[in-house]
């Protein structure tokens, strides 16, 4: 998967566009990093292909597809190959030209790489008995070298399939970026490139045409990707949806969590199907990267009626709704978290507080040995980090953080402390260099974070961000958290009730379908993820339970935990089973 650029689209605007076509002109010539090119395997093409319908048993030379970002050729090669095949069964008639002209649109940025796969394209088709003229025109018409986010395409395609890029904002020319933003309203926060790739994409669909791309997949639930699923939920139905985690689909080893996603362009209406409103989303998982298997997994997915015997293909109804992140778990958890989310509040409004520690840009300076930190008594508080808590109780190492903030509010003057004047100056070189320091020099010995010394006197739960399982801790009220770890407190729940609610089924459940995994499938108790998780008020819950919630807490057993919490919420046995039983 590649970027893109248009340079003759942009040589009209060079006068007053010079930042923006330096900015694509640099990415026309940039490295496999900067771009983002992975490269999909074939046997993973062929399956995307038949999940999208694009399949030589159709009439393909009276249909349109578009690649936005070919790269290598890797579904290039396949397309071409489908599209004759179809075209020769049915007869191969009319000058080839005038047939297949338009068939085909595929788009490539990296110059290098174009030039590349327009010659593989012009041997391919040489070899399948096109003359030289022939070849010519049907590749200058098919390959366009250029920004797919900025160059103008003409007409829509029944298929849009491919790769996008996978590109951090932070590695593409301000100047590129602000055009984006200035195109598309998906690009939100700190969106990728693939979230602007998949909104241009949809809108080149036909009615009921269809879009088959394999990507990262953190945009279906994370903040930034909230503008882009609401732009499906209004126009679009989510069809199938392959989790890709952990399986070799690529011609390298990523990082990212991929899946693949087929979108048609049908508005997803509210109909009653089975008593499940909404259309069907059809579901596999972790499928096995060899041709004949992948095979048969496209026909299940793709089978008018699906199979009751098939056990690696299940259908969810109402995954897609408005903004909100999708969950594509089970459809009973699904109506589970549905229920939860209409009848309690969220945790914050239910009197929680939900926070992360202090990030300083520069642990080195500002952490410590409490003991060994040379500053003021009241300019150090005792550190609370992940080391600290990983055996589930609070086991403090004896650091410290240096804190420069004044209780009134902004930085202490250092000259009424001398210490600290004298300790941060001595690590002054360290210190300054962060971004928070050059952007602001006078307060070059801040921390990144401003620091409350008053939340160190707090009681509190810890909770490590990237972990299997809930990890929730119980910490007295004696330690300041480190970044590492996120924080709850409230001045309504007991917090020793609350321990056990979050180390039952239903955190998980919560952080497990809202949060977006990373590499070995560890779940992230982010902030964000935390707060989604619904509480009843503690004013409403019985006497009774308030206590089997504290003793599950307090003897750290996760059955009793789910004992109590699956009687605080009123589940019934099949959302008992949904979380893993009754407790046991």
């Amino acid at each position: 998967m590649t970027i893109q650029t248009a340079r003759p689209a942009l040589q009209p605007f060079l006068p007053t566009l010079c930042p923006l076509a330096s900015a694509v002109v640099g990415l026309a010539e940039a490295g496999i990093e900067e771009r983002g090119a992975i490269f999909t395997r074939p046997e993973v093409v062929e399956f995307i292909l038949n999940l999208a319908g694009y399949t030589a048993e159709k009439p393909l030379h009276r249909m349109r597809l578009l690649e936005p970002s070919f790269g290598a050729g890797d579904f290039l090669i396949t397309v071409i190959d489908r599209l004759l095949a179809s075209w020769q069964a049915a007869g191969a008639a009319g000058d080839p030209v005038a047939v297949l002209l338009e068939c085909v649109r595929a788009v490539e940025l990296h110059r290098a790489t174009f030039e590349r796969t327009r010659a593989v394209v012009i041997a391919h088709l040489t070899r399948n008995g096109f003359t030289p003229a022939a070849t010519r025109t049907l590749v200058d018409a098919w390959l366009v070298q250029g920004d797919f986010l900025l160059i103008d395409l003409v007409g829509r395609f029944h298929f849009v399939v491919g790769n996008p890029p996978y590109v951090r904002q932070e590695l593409v020319p301000d100047a590129l970026m602000a055009a984006y933003r200035a195109r598309y309203v998906t690009v939100y926060d700190r969106a990728d490139l693939y979230i602007p790739f998949i909104e241009r994409s949809l809108t080149y669909l036909e009615e009921t045409g269809q879009l088959g791309f394999i990507c990262a997949d953190r945009w279906m639930k994370n903040r930034y990707g909230g503008p882009l699923r609401q732009l499906v939920a209004k126009r679009f139905h989510l069809k199938t949806y392959v989790d890709m985690f952990g399986t070799s689909a690529f011609q390298a080893e990523v990082i990212a969590y991929p899946a693949i996603t087929i979108i048609e362009l049908e508005k997803a209406e509210a109909v009653q199907t089975g008593g499940k409103a909404g259309k069907a989303t059809r579901i596999a998982h972790r499928p096995e990267i060899q041709a004949a298997a992948l095979s048969k997994l496209a026909r299940e997915l793709t089978a008018p009626k699906l199979s009751k015997s098939d056990a690696t293909v299940r259908e969810i109804y109402g995954v897609v709704d408005g903004s909100k992140p999708w969950i594509l778990e089970s459809s009973d958890q699904l109506a589970l978290v549905r229920r939860l989310e209409a009848t309690l509040p969220a945790l914050e409004e239910a009197g929680c507080t939900v926070g992360i520690g202090v990030a300083t840009g520069a642990d080195q300076a500002f952490i410590g040995l409490y003991e060994a930190l040379d500053v003021e008594p009241d300019r150090k508080l005792p550190l609370a980090m992940t080391r600290d808590i990983l055996d589930g109780t609070v086991q403090w190492r004896g650091f410290g953080v240096i804190n420069p903030f004044a209780d009134e509010g902004g930085l202490v003057h250092l000259d009424r402390y001398p210490r600290l004047k004298a300790y941060l100056e001595g690590r002054k070189a360290e210190i300054a260099r962060r971004h928070v320091a050059q952007k602001a020099p006078a307060n070059w010995y801040r921390t990144i974070d401003r620091i409350y010394p008053a939340l160190a006197l707090r009681p509190k739960l810890l909770i490590p961000d990237i972990k299997g399982e809930a990890h929730i801790v119980y910490e007295e009220g004696r330690l300041y958290p480190h970044h590492n770890l996120y924080f709850i407190t409230s001045e309504t729940w007991d917090l020793k009730a609350l321990q056990a609610v979050l180390l039952s089924g239903i955190a998980r459940l919560f952080v497990g379908v809202y949060s977006t995994r990373m590499h070995g499938g560890f779940l992230r108790f982010q902030a964000q993820y935390l707060r989604r998780i619904r509480v009843p008020h503690w004013r409403d819950v019985p006497d009774a339970t308030k206590r089997a919630l504290v003793d599950a807490a307090a003897c750290g057993d996760r059955p009793a935990c789910n004992r109590a919490a699956f009687q605080l919420y009123g589940l019934i046995p099949s959302e008992s089973a949904a979380l893993g039983g009754g407790g046991e």
